[in-house]
């Protein structure tokens, strides 16, 4: 929910892929580091140290899930993007049936069928041929972040989210460099500079730390799934403040998805507080006839 207005605040920046790729990459790693700073303090070394080789994978997968992420949406259509981001938890949930042995139950399957349904009305108007290069870069998108999920969970009670730090230096170095290759390197309206700082120094380090996190408590499936509140929200944003307004159907696909969310996060809870329940009833109290003990 957090990450909802990242595609709105984009759009309202209004710089050039280059240099919102180098702002977000340099500014978010300083917001990562000064969240790992704030919560371990005196061991922020330490919780390096424990991320490990696993630590430094995980950044670079989601420095290659962003750059995914933006140049499929620059080399083919939004929504052949978005329906292909869709298929992360389906990926995330195979990689833990093989990888970690990991069974999801049958209504997370279902939940995931119908999101992708959800997704795929939301993004019809804007679907096409596209280009295969933009399809790929997309498709390299929804598989690294579903690596990165399923590989935290190799690590159980580790928490990978201090490495964001280097996910941001990599994209942040690698898109500096096109911007330092291009014809112009203006710096942004003071308009734009207060847009690219609530976005990247707040709004990112925020949300995609507690997205990191949550392998630690889901199966990567699950963190997927959830991910795609993203897109709903975020889609709501835009009609409301920009005025592009979706058609009927991505509607109808938005209810789909959040009314699907809402309804198996409801059981689940539901399920919970029945099994805490069982747990704290007491059993059945035993009677002893103490004439026959002797």
């Amino acid at each position: 929910m957090i990450m909802a207005p990242d595609a709105l605040l984009i759009k309202v920046a209004d710089l050039p892929d280059a240099e919102i790729l180098m702002w977000r990459g340099f500014l978010s790693a300083l917001g990562f580091l000064l969240i790992a700073l704030a919560r371990y303090g005196r061991g922020t070394l330490a919780a390096y140290r424990r991320c490990g080789w696993t630590g430094i994978a995980v950044a670079l997968l989601f420095s290659l899930t962003t750059c995914g992420f933006v140049l499929g949406n620059q080399y083919t259509k939004a929504g052949n993007v978005l329906m292909i981001l869709a298929s992360s938890p389906i990926i995330a949930a195979v990689l833990s049936w093989l990888i970690l042995k990991e069974r999801l139950p049958r209504r997370t399957w279902l939940a995931i069928c119908l999101c992708m349904v959800g997704i795929a009305m939301i993004a019809l108007d804007d679907v096409g041929a596209g280009s295969w290069v933009g399809n790929a870069f997309a498709l390299m998108a929804a598989t690294t972040l579903a690596i990165n999920f399923t590989l935290c969970r190799t690590r159980p009670g580790v928490d990978m989210s201090p490495m964001l730090v280097f996910n941001g230096i990599i994209v942040g170095s690698t898109a500096g460099l096109f911007w330092l290759a291009g014809s112009e390197q203006n710096l942004p309206a003071t308009h734009q500079l207060a847009v690219v700082i609530l976005l990247c120094l707040i709004i990112v380090p925020c949300g995609v730390t507690l997205l990191q996190r949550g392998p630690l408590y889901l199966p990567s499936a699950e963190v997927g799934l959830l991910l795609l509140l993203e897109v709903v929200v975020g889609t709501l944003l835009a009609w409301w403040i920009l005025a592009e307004q979706p058609a009927p159907m991505a509607i109808v696909g938005g209810v789909l998805v959040l009314g699907t969310l809402s309804v198996k996060g409801l059981y689940e809870r539901r399920l919970e507080l029945r099994i805490r329940d069982d747990r704290l009833e007491p059993g059945p109290s035993v009677t002893v006839d103490r004439s026959s003990t002797l």
